[in-house]
Parts: structure tokens; sequence; C-alpha cells
């Protein structure tokens, strides 16, 4: 492996590098060595340089995040301006009796010419100043530092929360959240270092005010004993000095602690300072136009100076004015837009985009149930529905179309209505400001509100105030918002008619994707062995009656197999169901190797498939009373399974299979109908009841 040895200069990035290092060495060379009048007037002008930089930065910064580094920055500067009031102490104290240039020519600037070489008219301006400073922006600065940092800090776990939330609910991925997150913690960060940064700030006014009376008092000290100057000299010579080198360093440290409280009372939008300011402040033309008013008026008043009153009203109003013709030239220019169709065309034809599509999934509410949809009022309904597709996408085994929300004035306002291919499959009424509290079967006591019904699955439930919740949960109910109810519901309508949503599209797309990995499996199936229209109707026939199809790849090895045998799709289905066996079984009676099942009674049983057999459609003629006493024994049987926690399954012959399941749906909830080839051969069968007897044959 070759190594090259580059020689040359210093890279920009390597002299970014030691910018900080530098300023260190710097800030210890002032403090220990003695530095020429020059030297100090550079670093004099370096640091007021400085901290306009760091002030317009602070301004034209869109969020305060940007500045992340503005803590460290305020504690070098203060530091600089320290260690500069060392260094020009030491030379004041040396060299002060030769004159006021002995400091150098920015001292001498600001004691000279600032304060006209007066050093009682510099020393109320100082002390002005240091109030300004240390009383009004340093101390105001602080305590909004304080308090940021406490809200910032206590905020940080909900916000924390808040990022999970929208990430298990598939709005954000998990780059985003993890952007979010180091987001959430750069802000803690950076409030608690201004909260800690704001200390330097108000230390360093302090310390101005110390070094001034030191400098005076040492001043005089040196002026008069040691080098024998009358007290007026010593006055003129080390007042001025030390006011110079009050003055040049607190104007620097003012506009620093200004940038600081810009920093910490800004608000995080993405705007500038300079934006906000305009947009917030100068766009109300009512405002100026009553304080052009109020100013014009004083300008009228005798003996008040009427120029400069009224040149102030007639900017105003001239403001005022622009401001006024300009919202009405953008309201009039969104006007325009909005009807230039119907400018351009009064009457036009009917088209086939007036003939609007059905929604393959619609949710229509009234309009006090907007807020649950809108996210500007913090509505969470839309993130559910997309969590509720996500899931059962996954569940399955196909994408679920988009739902499309809509208001109906129509409706109750509190009400609300699913639609599937544009027809109503259920609708409720619900309270937005309250929760429900649904009784799983059995709870602890009673709790006041609105009585009602679950409307996923007809449990009883109460509406009740937020409140309540940690009350009635301890009783035993089930709590839930009225998002969660609209979500549940739809995610249960979606789930009984899935096999509806499943069109030929998205069967297409199901086999495109199955083809990426089984090419020549899927040329085999469609259209050689099967047509499209085929294998949705077996896809249609798993979904109805609850088998996902997620195994894609299993179905259409099974079609393609016995496709070359039988167009059929309800046989296509059979076969289809006994090659996902296990995946069925599974789904019924989780891991368990023994399943507890009801049997017909083998009379029964051959009666029934002479009639199937017999019957040209596949549905068997048989009595009412033969049905009605089928159907009481499978409730009765099916009951007692579910409160001894067991599932409610009926093994029948796979002929009858089919026709069963669509004879109990509905019925008998809860009935699974299995056919015995549908069992896997690793699992073991408990015959737990039979139907048929004496009864079944005096009905027969």
């Amino acid at each position: 492996m070759d190594i090259t040895v580059t020689r040359g200069t210093l890279s920009p990035r390597m002299l970014i590098g030691l910018g900080t290092p530098l300023i260190v060495v710097m800030l210890l060379s002032m403090m220990v060595l003695p530095l020429p009048p020059l030297v100090l007037d550079l670093l004099f002008t370096f640091n007021i340089a400085l901290g306009l930089v760091v002030l317009l930065v602070a301004v034209y910064t869109v969020k305060p995040l940007e500045f992340a580094i503005f803590p460290t920055v305020l504690l070098v500067a203060t530091l600089l301006r320290l260690a500069l009031n060392v260094a020009s102490t030491r030379v004041i104290m040396l060299d002060g009796h030769e004159g006021t240039a002995a400091a150098g020519r920015v001292i001498e600037a600001f004691g000279d010419f600032v304060v006209g070489g007066n050093y009682a008219v510099g020393l109320v301006v100082f002390a002005i100043l240091m109030i300004i400073n240390f009383v009004v922006v340093t101390k105001g600065a602080g305590r909004i530092s304080e308090v940021s940092a406490r809200f910032t800090l206590d905020a940080m776990p909900g916000k924390q929360m808040a990022v999970d939330a929208d990430l298990n609910a598939g709005l954000i991925t998990q780059e985003e959240a993890r952007a979010r997150r180091e987001e959430v913690a750069q802000e803690a960060d950076f409030y608690g270092a201004m909260d800690g940064a704001s200390k330097f700030v108000r230390g360093d006014a302090v310390a101005g005010m110390l070094i001034l009376f030191i400098n005076i008092i040492g001043g005089f000290t040196v002026g008069i004993l040691q080098h024998g100057l009358s007290v007026s000299d010593a006055a003129q010579n080390y007042i001025l000095l030390t006011i110079g080198d009050g003055l040049v360093a607190q104007i620097p440290s003012l506009v620093l602690s200004t940038a600081a409280a810009i920093i910490v009372t800004r608000v995080s939008v993405s705007q500038d300072m300079g934006e906000q300011f305009f947009r917030q402040l100068f766009t109300n033309s009512r405002a100026l136009t009553v304080t052009a008013a109020i100013v014009g008026s004083l300008g009228l008043v005798p003996g008040m100076p009427n120029l400069v009153f009224i040149t102030i009203a007639l900017l105003l109003a001239a403001t005022a004015y622009y401001v006024r013709e300009f919202k009405q030239a953008e309201a009039a220019s969104e006007q325009v837009k909005q009807n230039k169709p119907a400018e351009v065309e009064a009457n036009p034809d009917l088209g086939w985009d007036d003939v609007q599509p059905v929604d393959i999934i619609g949710l229509e509410v009234g309009y006090r149930l907007i807020p649950l949809v809108d996210k500007k009022q913090g509505g969470q309904l839309m993130s559910r529905i997309k969590g509720v597709r996500k899931k059962l996408s996954q569940e399955l085994g196909f994408l679920i179309d988009p739902v499309h929300i809509r208001d109906n004035l129509d409706l109750q306002p509190g009400a609300y209505r699913i639609n599937l291919l544009g027809v109503p499959v259920g609708e409720s009424e619900i309270h937005i400001d309250k929760e429900m509290a649904i009784n799983p079967g059995q709870v602890f006591g009673d709790i006041k509100g609105i009585e009602t019904t679950d409307p996923a699955f007809g449990l009883a439930a109460v509406w009740i105030d937020p409140g309540q919740r940690d009350d009635a949960q301890t009783k035993g109910y089930t709590v839930v918002d009225a998002s969660t109810v609209v979500a549940t519901h739809l995610s249960h309508l979606l789930q009984q008619h899935a096999h509806e949503l499943l069109g030929h599209e998205s069967v297409q797309q199901l086999l495109d994707m199955l083809a990426k990995s089984s090419p020549h499996l899927v040329e085999t199936l469609v259209p050689k062995t099967l047509a499209l229209g085929v294998v949705v109707r077996v896809l249609q026939n798993l979904l109805e009656e609850g088998v996902p199809i997620r195994d894609l790849r299993s179905i259409a090895e099974t079609l393609a197999e016995q496709g070359v045998r039988s167009q059929d799709p309800d046989m296509l289905t059979a076969a289809v169901r006994t090659t996902l066996s296990r995946m069925i079984y599974q789904k019924i009676n989780g891991m368990e190797d023994l399943l507890p099942a009801m049997t017909l009674e083998p009379n029964l049983e051959q009666l029934l498939q002479q009639s199937v057999q017999g019957a040209q459609d596949g549905a068997p003629g048989i009595e009412p009373g033969l049905a009605e006493n089928m159907l009481v024994s499978l409730q009765e049987q099916t009951r007692r399974q579910e409160l001894s926690g067991e599932p409610a399954v009926l093994l029948v012959s796979p002929v009858l299979r089919r026709w069963l399941a669509q004879f109990v749906r509905g019925s008998v909830p809860g009935l699974n109908v299995l056919s015995y080839n549908e069992v896997p051969r690793t699992k073991q069968i408990k015959i737990i009841a039979t139907i048929g007897g004496e009864s079944w044959k005096k009905a027969g």
C-alpha cells in the first residue's frame, strides 16, 4: 500500500481548526504580557466587530438551533473582553500619567470624542449604559433563558413520545424520527446552555462596574503618589482613560447582551427576524392609519415640533395606504385565479370529467367532527386511519385503498358514516369532547355518563368525561378516545368486507410483485392456466372466509397445479385452503396440538351431502325445521366453547364445508367451519359434541 505525504500550505479547514487554540493563547497572553497601544487598538476594534457580527447573525438566523454555538461564542467573547480590561488596566496604570493617548487611540477616542473630554459626562454615560445592560437587557434575557430552559426540559419527554407516536403510526420514517429526536435533544442542550451563558453576561456587567471603580481609585493613587500629578491632572488623565476603557468594553457587551436577548425571545418560525418584524408590525393598515392620525394631531398643537410630527404622520399614512392597496391587489388577483375557468367558458358542455368515480372507501363526518380530521386543529383521526390501513395491509396481504374523507351536512353534527364502493356499511354518533368506556364483559361498578353501544362490536359502553378515565379503568372498563372509536369501527368493517376491496388491479399488482421472485410461476398461472378473473375470485373467496392471502406463492403454486383439472373457483378455493391448512389452524387454535371440534351426526351429514350433490347450485334444499334445529344446536355449543375460552370448530366433509360456512355466517358468529383435510396431520382432534340425534330424526 502506497502512502503519499502532501506538503504545502495549510488548508482552510486546518486554519479554521486552529482558531479556538489561538484565541485561548491570545487570552492568556493579554492577561500576562504587557501589550503596546497599537495592539490594544487592534484588539478593541476586533472586539467591537465580533460583537456586531454576533448580533447580525442572531438577527438573520431563521431558527435558534441554527446558531447553536452561540453560548460558547458568548463565553469566549466575555473572556476576551475581560482579558482586554486586564491588559488595558495594566497600560493605564503604568503610562496613564503621560496623557490620554497612553492606552491607544481607541480608548482615547471613546474618552475624548464620545463624552466630549468631560469625565463627569463620561461617568453619567457609563452609568446609564450599565443600567441598560445590567438592569434591563441582561436581567430580562437571563429570566427568559431560565424559563425557556425549564419549559424545554419539562416538554422533552412529551416531544419524544410524540415522535414515537408518529413513527408507530407510519407518519414518519426511521430517519425522520432519528432527526427529530436529535433536534429535541439539541434544543434542550441549547436552552440549558443559554441559561448558563446568561450568567456570564450578568457577571460581565458586574465586573465592568467593579473594574471602573478599581481603575479610578488605582489611577488616582498612582498618579498622585507615584508621579506627583495634581488632583485635577490625575482626574483628567486617569478618569478619562478609565471611562474610555469602560465604554469601549461595555458597548460590545451591550451588543452581545442584545444578541442573547434576541436569540431567547424569538419564535422558531422559518423566517429571520427582519421578515417577522416587518410582517407582524407593518402589515396592519388600520394600526398605521390610527397612529398617523394621532401623530398628525400632536403636530398641529402649538409649541410642538410641527414639522417633525407632520412628516412622521405623512410617512405612516403613506405606508398604510401602500399596505392596504397591496392587500387589495393580492385579494383581487386571487379572486381572478379562482374565477378564471368560469370567465373563459361561462357555459361549458358536459364531459366525462363530470362523472365522478365511486370512492372505494369513504368516510363522511358531521360538521362537529371536522376537528378530528383537521391536523391544524390537532385532529388525530387521519394518522389513526393511516395506521389502520397499514396494519390491515400487512395482515391481509394486499394494499388497502386510501380512505376519502368529506363532510356531510345531511348527517347529525356528531355522526359519521362509512361507505364501501359508494354504499353505506356502518354509521354511528360520537362525542369528540368525551371518551368511550367500553364494558368488555366484566366490570366492578357503574360510571356516570351517556350510555351507548360500541359501534364496532356492539358492546355496552358509556361516554364519559376525560377526567373519569382513571376511575373507569380501575373498574375494568376499556377507555378509548373518539378518534380510536372511529378507527376501530373502520378497521372492523374493512376486515368484514375485505373481499369486496380486492379487485383485478390489486391482484395484477400482487402477481407483478410475485413475478420478481418467481417469474416462471406467474407466467404459467396467468394466462396459460387460469384467467385473471378466476384468480381474483379465488382470492376473494379466501378473504371472505377470513383467510389472509399473504402467502401468495403457495396460493399461486396450488392454482397452477389444480387449474389444469378444474376452472371452478369454489373447487380451487377448497384446494388452496388445504394448502394453507397450517396457517388456518394457527389462526384458530394457535400452537396447540389438540383441536376441540364438533361434528355432524353421520345420518345428518349423509342427508346433507345427498342434498348438496343433488342441488344444481350447490345449495341443498332442507326443511326449515331441520335448519332451525341445526342453528340452535350450533349456537348453544359455540357459546359453551367461548365461555370455556376454547375455539368453536365444526368439522365436516369437504363437500359440505363451503355451504355450511355460508349457512352459519352471521347466524353463529365465532364458529369456524373446517373440512377434515384442512386439519394438519401433525395435529390431533378431540370430538367434544355431535350435532344431531333424536331431535334431528323427528324433524327430518
